[in-house]
């Protein structure tokens, strides 16, 4: 492996735990967020390792050199051919794996012999929720992979320290598909770019898969939702949205198409939690990108988005962290965030700048109404020391971005 590939370290740590064991390891992310680099990163691992380039067979579905495995009978007979006369344990990586027709007959085949340690690509949640949950269940754990975050960003650029939070408006704007640094960021190459994937995904992943025939209308639902990040809206309201444009179109048809934008990794459905009854409630959910390049391809960068576009970034470091993210509701306030991972849990409001006693009457005082000791924190754009007020930490984006 080439040692100029930038290291993704905190993802490689969390899987090197499970190298050799029996467990199928499974990465998803969206299209183009480096999970073929990943891949080379743990088998460079593997080399580390004094596991030999026969003991590891590589087969990327985006490569025309691999066209010919079609089904999982091709793949099947094409790995066992390649293993059949190495001794010792055998490394098996897929890259994009869904590109093969009914691939899990394959995959659990492969596990039983126990001494083929599997590792699958793909770029579609519905990855996990069909035949292998069922073949495999409980043998394969699951990683997901993100475009860069803004502190891997900012190493992957080689920002300087004294300029790092100078970044942050850049950042908002270009996101982190680690591919715009060969373009140097220039706007119109960086979202000529970002605009064709986001083309490639939505023809090859959602319109052909679907069968979807009204591609005018899959598009204006995919911008309102880009438009719209960080607002509670429902697929009613899209509905009335539409019809404002002349176009009808049933709830249930909305929902489907959202789903298929779930299922790309290119928007995430965040549900609202009532802390009061201790319910998630199953209406009027958020949406947030996978990556912010691509509101600004698709629908421009405004300043006017720019507290939408904060708690984007928030909900995106939270995901990277592993946090299990809801909108909290208690009685009819609202709390941005509301995150739990094994550490324990946290409650986070995001405003651009606490400019008004109002604001921040409004961001803290319904932080105060939390009668618990779990953390709280507001997150601003303010350019102030950190403060403590009343146990809730007053925090700039960059010191979360970094730090956190």
């Amino acid at each position: 492996m080439s040692k100029k590939i930038f290291k993704r370290k905190i993802y490689i740590k969390n899987l090197k735990n499970f190298i050799d064991k029996p467990v199928i390891k499974v990465i998803t992310g969206m299209r183009r967020v480096g999970k073929s680099y990943f891949i080379k990163q743990i088998i460079n691992e593997l080399y580390e390792k004094q596991i030999s380039e026969k003991q590891i067979l590589y087969i990327n579905k985006e490569n025309l050199k691999f066209n010919f495995i079609k089904n999982f009978l091709d793949l099947f007979n094409y790995v066992s051919e390649k293993f059949e006369k190495i001794e010792g344990n055998k490394y098996l990586f897929i890259d994009e794996v869904q590109e093969i027709e009914s691939w899990e007959k394959a995959i659990s085949s492969f596990f039983s012999e126990e001494d083929i340690d599997i590792y699958i690509t793909g770029s579609n949640a519905h990855l996990l929720s069909s035949e292998i949950a069922t073949l495999i269940s409980g043998r394969y754990v699951e990683f997901n992979i993100y475009t860069l975050s803004f502190k891997e960003y900012i190493e992957f650029c080689k920002v300087n320290n004294t300029h790092a939070k100078q970044e942050i408006i850049k950042y908002m704007k270009f996101g982190g598909f680690p591919v715009l640094k060969h373009f140097d960021y220039q706007e119109d190459i960086s979202f000529q770019y970002i605009n064709s994937l986001y083309n490639t995904i939505v023809l090859k992943d959602i319109i052909s898969k679907y069968n979807i025939r009204n591609i005018m209308l899959f598009e204006n639902i995919t911008k309102f939702i880009f438009s719209n990040i960080g607002h509670i809206f429902s697929a009613r309201r899209i509905s009335k949205y539409l019809k404002s444009q002349n176009i009808s179109v049933g709830t249930d048809t909305i929902l489907n198409y959202i789903n298929y934008l779930v299922s790309t990794y290119m928007i995430y459905k965040v549900r609202r939690y009532d802390l009061k009854g201790k319910k998630i409630l199953e209406i009027q959910e958020k949406y947030y990108l996978g990556d912010l390049g691509l509101k600004t391809a698709i629908t421009g960068y405004k300043e006017d988005d720019i507290s939408g576009v904060l708690e984007n970034l928030v909900f995106l470091k939270l995901k990277q962290s592993n946090y299990k993210i809801f909108i909290g509701k208690l009685n009819d306030l609202e709390i941005d965030f509301v995150a739990e991972n094994k550490n324990g849990k946290i409650y986070i409001q995001v405003a651009y700048l606490l400019k008004s006693e109002e604001t921040i009457k409004r961001e803290f005082g319904v932080l105060r109404k939390i009668k618990d000791n779990y953390p709280k924190y507001v997150i601003t754009m303010d350019n102030l020391p950190q403060t403590n007020n009343d146990g809730i930490i007053r925090m700039h984006i960059f010191d979360f971005l970094m730090n956190f």
